[in-house]
């Protein structure tokens, strides 16, 4: 894999900067890594592949809940009366 490589990025509009910087912060990532996501989405990854990360925060997260089960089995139920 090549070096990664660095940018300098000049005349940052404050309306950019600000909803870049809020959004690292609302999701806990640094400045850097969202400029980066932004840029990704912006333009693609470059390997023709679109990159998405928006439910990056719910990796490795899976609880069970009790009663999850029923409550899908409920959904599964098929009331007679309405297929007539």
């Amino acid at each position: 894999m090549k070096p990664a490589k660095q940018y300098t990025i000049r005349r940052v509009p404050e309306t950019v900067d600000r909803a870049l910087r809020r959004r690292a912060r609302t999701e806990g990532k640094s400045l850097n890594r969202t400029a980066l996501e932004a840029l990704q989405r912006g333009v693609g990854p470059g390997d023709g592949h679109e990159l998405f990360t928006d439910l990056d925060h719910l990796i490795g997260r899976w609880e069970d809940e009790p009663g999850f089960e029923q409550a899908l089995a409920r959904q599964d139920r098929i009331e007679k009366k309405l297929w007539r």
